[in-house]
């Protein structure tokens, strides 16, 4: 890599020596102990700016569908209004959200997401007057609408670490299994302080302090413009992103449904036992399962595709085993279980949607994936709830149990490799981006 003036040149060279990895240990460090991999990771200038961004704009993730549904529910009486609200979001987001990410790709990350995030806000706050004032239930649904142009915050934090660490794969395995740990500690975390909000303050508090920890979170996120990918020109050829990424978008779909409907028939099985009030604490085991291994597998070689996913298929049917006990301590031992099997899955997975996209577009194909995701947890649920009402809660489980031997099906034609390789074909690149500025 060489800087003449603004033209930052990327060629492909061989494998650099430990010392010239930016997370190798210092050399007066050798003498005692080596620092642990996660300490190795933050020691990259300007990591720690862009990460404290990065988790406070990505906790309101977690908020804004609790928010919204106790918000409208509570001022207009109508839950199935409030999910037909959450859920056209949900649609909307599918739509747009690819569009921004490329958009990022093409123009920078600063440029995109501040006005992208702005757009969102606005909408959350539109939605908070509309359901105050009582207006027209159609504003709801546009108001709603317009956050789907917040940015995948996660998918840019992952990009950052792939430029940064591009010469050293085993400690961006470690930022993979970071991004996938604080995912699952914010999808935890999120729901219970908008509920505390929403059910404590008053009803528009989880939406409003959503919107204030986006909005804050993505301008520290932004500011650190020293870690930002250098911006590409469109890639000639290569083909679409679904063909590119092959059987990676099933995987990520199926894995999708298993997280819906795991969810779904727990707490149709909680509240047939007369302890629905206990759902929330009885998942948190899985999203807490999930987080700990993620950032366990961040420590330890990163295993193949085939491994994780067949690990994943095994685990998912001990939380049907469990229910059919009927005992709920088992139950929640094997959500536990279950959610330290997803973690490697999607971080070994998104590894490998990175291997495969060309730089330029690495926004998109990880927007691509999360979309994936995000239409197997609707579609999971939606299906999970049908078999609730014809088969019983119990037998529910078998959706997952099912959709985790799916993705064992989907997993065969991928590559086993794990670690992250970039083609040396994306480092070959000449680009004009601005004068780098000190690390933040």
């Amino acid at each position: 890599m060489a800087v003449t003036g603004s033209t930052l040149v990327l060629a492909a060279s061989p494998a650099p020596a430990a010392s010239s990895v930016p997370c190798a240990p210092r050399e007066g460090r050798s003498k005692g102990r080596a620092p642990g991999p996660y300490r190795r990771l933050f020691a990259v200038p300007g990591s720690r700016g862009f990460t404290a961004g990065n988790l406070i704009a990505r906790l309101p993730m977690g908020m804004f569908g609790v928010s919204a549904v106790m918000m409208i529910a509570g001022q207009r009486g109508s839950y199935a209004l409030a999910g037909a609200v959450t859920a056209a979001g949900l649609g909307a987001t599918a739509l747009v959200a690819p569009w921004t990410a490329r958009l990022v790709d093409r123009h920078g990350q600063a440029r995109v997401a501040v006005p992208a995030t702005v757009i969102a806000v606005l909408g959350s706050l539109s939605l908070i007057v509309c359901v105050r004032t009582g207006a027209p239930a159609w504003t709801l649904f546009a108001s709603y609408a317009a956050t789907a142009t917040t940015p995948n915050i996660g998918g840019m934090a992952r990009a950052r670490w792939t430029h940064l660490l591009r010469d050293s794969p085993a400690s961006h395995h470690t930022a993979m299994s970071f991004e996938q740990a604080a995912d699952e500690l914010c999808f935890m975390l999120g729901p219970v302080l908008a509920a505390f909000l929403c059910g404590a303050v008053f009803p528009e508090a989880g939406t409003l302090v959503g919107a204030v920890l986006l909005l804050t979170g993505m301008l520290v996120f932004t500011s650190c413009r020293a870690t930002q990918p250098p911006v590409t020109a469109a890639p000639r050829g290569g083909g679409s992103l679904p063909r590119v990424l092959g059987p990676l978008l099933p995987l990520f779909l199926l894995t999708g449904v298993v997280f819906g409907s795991m969810e779904i028939a727990s707490i149709a099985h909680l509240d047939a036992l007369g302890l629905g009030a206990a759902s929330g604490l009885v998942l948190a085991f899985q999203a807490a399962g999930s987080c700990a291994a993620g950032l366990l597998y961040g420590t330890v070689r990163a295993r193949s595709l085939r491994t994780c996913v067949a690990a994943l298929a095994v685990a998912m049917t001990l939380p049907w085993a469990a229910a059919a006990s009927g005992s709920v301590p088992a139950l929640a031992c094997a959500l536990l279980l279950a959610g330290m099997s997803t973690a490697p899955t999607l971080v070994t997975a998104m590894s490998q949607v990175h291997a495969r996209i060309p730089q330029g577009r690495l926004n998109e194909g990880m927007t691509l994936a999360v979309t994936a995701i995000l239409a197997g947890v609707a579609g999971g649920s939606a299906g999970t709830g049908w078999a609730v009402e014809s088969a019983g809660p119990v037998a529910a489980y078998g959706v997952a149990a099912t959709a985790a031997a799916g993705c064992l099906v989907a997993a065969l034609p991928a590559t086993g490799a794990g670690p992250f390789v970039r083609r040396p074909s994306d480092h070959a690149r000449v680009v004009r981006v601005p004068a780098a500025r000190d690390p933040r």
